[in-house]
C-alpha cells in the first residue's frame, strides 16, 4: 500500500480555507486513482493530518508519520510551514511533494527527495510586477507583514519593478492600523498597493480601510498572494473585496481532465473550487507516478514523471536557483474578481507562453 501523509492546515491560525480546498483536491485524486489502479498495483491510503499553519506542529507530525512507515508527504499550503517540512523530508530521506507553497528556497540545499507543483514565488510575483508596469503603474506601495514569506515578495517586486523604472514603498502593518495606513497612502503617491498580510486579518480590514478611504478612490488593491482567490473572501468583504486583482495558477481553458475534476469538486465544496483544488488532485496524481516509476529514494525520483494533470502536462526539472524539484511552467495568470459578478473571476493579465 502506498501509505501518503497529507499534510494541510485545517485549524487556526492556519488559512482553512485553503486547506479545505487542497484537502478535497486530494483525496479525490486518491479516490480516483484507486478507481483506476490495477489488481497488481498498491492502493492509495491517506493520513490526513492538519498543520494549523505551524511549522513546529508540522514537523512534529512528519515525524510520527514517519515512524508509522509512511511512504511519502504531500500537501500543505503556507510557505513557511512548507519549507519546514521539507527540511526534515530531506533530512529523513522521505519523498515530499509540496502542492501550493511558493517561496523559492524551500530548502536551503539541493535536495532530491522534494518538488513542488506550483509555480515559485519569484516566477509569480515577477508577473504580478508585469502586470502593474503594463497596467501604467510606477509608484507601488506594499502594506506588509514580517514574515520570510512577505518580505521575499517584497524584494521581488521591488527588484523587477526597479529595472523597469517604478519604485516600491513599504509600510509596515506591525506599526500602522488600517486606518492610519490609508492616511498615509493618501499622501503617499502611490496608485496601486499590495496587501501582504495574513488572512482573514490584517488583510481583509487593509482592503476594506483603504477602499473606503477619502482620496484613494482610484487606488489600485491587490493581493498577489491569492486571498481574494476564496469564496470567503468575497462574503466577508461583498463589494469591498471585487475587483482586487491576484496570482491564479489556472490556465484560461481546462483541459477535459480538468473541467472533469472541477465539477466533481465544485460538488463537493459546495462552491467553485479554487486552483489550490486542483492543485492537490494533480499532487496526488503526480506523486503516484512518480512512486510507481521509481523506487521511493532513487535520486531521480522525480525526473520521470510525465502525466497530464487538470491544468497541463506536468513534468518536473531542475530550475536554476530552486533547491527542490520543480514543475517549472504551471499556468499563471493575474485575475480579479468582477465588480458585476463576484463568483465570477475576469482575467486582467497573462504573460507570453513562456515555453
Amino acid at each position: 500500500m502506498i501509505r501518503v501523509g497529507a499534510l494541510v492546515p485545517l485549524t487556526s491560525p492556519g488559512w482553512a480555507e485553503a486547506g479545505e480546498h487542497l484537502l478535497a483536491g486530494i483525496k479525490l485524486g486518491a479516490r480516483w486513482i484507486n478507481d483506476r489502479r490495477g489488481p497488481h498495483q498498491e492502493p492509495v491510503e491517506l493520513l490526513v493530518r492538519d498543520t494549523a499553519g505551524d511549522a513546529s506542529r508540522a514537523v512534529a507530525i512528519v515525524d510520527e508519520l514517519a515512524a508509522e512507515g509512511i511512504t511519502a508527504l504531500a500537501g500543505e499550503y503556507h510557505s513557511v510551514v512548507a519549507s519546514a517540512v521539507a527540511k526534515r523530508a530531506t533530512e529523513l530521506g522521505l519523498p515530499f511533494l509540496c502542492s501550493s507553497a511558493v517561496l523559492d528556497n524551500l530548502t536551503d540545499m539541493p535536495t532530491n527527495v522534494v518538488a513542488r507543483l506550483a509555480p515559485a514565488q519569484s516566477r509569480g510575483w515577477r508577473v504580478f510586477a508585469d502586470y502593474l508596469l503594463e497596467a501604467g503603474h510606477r509608484r507601488i506601495a506594499v502594506a506588509r507583514q514580517p514574515s520570510a514569506y512577505w518580505e521575499a515578495g517584497s524584494e521581488i517586486l521591488n527588484s523587477h519593478l526597479a529595472s523597469h523604472g517604478a519604485e516600491l514603498g513599504v509600510f509596515e502593518l506591525n506599526s500602522l492600523s488600517p486606518d492610519e495606513l490609508s492616511k498615509a497612502l493618501a499622501t503617499d503617491g502611490a496608485t496601486a498597493v499590495l496587501i501582504l498580510a495574513g488572512y482573514p486579518e490584517p488583510a481583509a480590514s487593509v482592503a476594506k480601510a483603504v477602499r473606503n478611504a477619502a482620496g484613494l478612490e482610484d487606488i489600485l488593491i491587490g493581493t498577489p498572494a491569492g486571498q481574494a482567490e476564496f469564496a470567503e473572501w468575497a462574503a466577508s468583504l461583498g463589494q469591498n473585496g471585487m475587483g482586487i486583482p491576484f496570482l491564479s495558477y489556472l490556465p484560461p481553458e481546462l483541459p477535459p481532465l480538468g473541467q472533469e475534476i472541477q465539477d466533481s469538486l465544485r460538488a463537493h465544496l459546495n462552491c467553485q473550487p479554487s486552483f489550490v483544488a486542483l492543485e492537490g488532485f494533480d499532487t496526488i496524481l503526480a506523486l503516484v507516478d512518480a512512486l510507481d516509476r521509481r523506487e521511493v529514494r532513487d535520486p531521480e525520483l522525480w525526473a520521470g514523471v510525465d502525466i497530464h494533470g487538470t491544468r497541463g502536462r506536468i513534468t518536473f526539472s531542475k530550475v536554476p536557483g530552486i533547491n527542490v524539484w520543480q514543475w517549472a511552467w504551471p499556468p499563471i495568470a493575474v485575475v480579479e474578481r468582477d465588480r458585476d459578478d463576484g463568483g465570477r473571476l475576469r482575467m486582467v493579465f497573462e504573460p507570453e507562453n513562456e515555453l
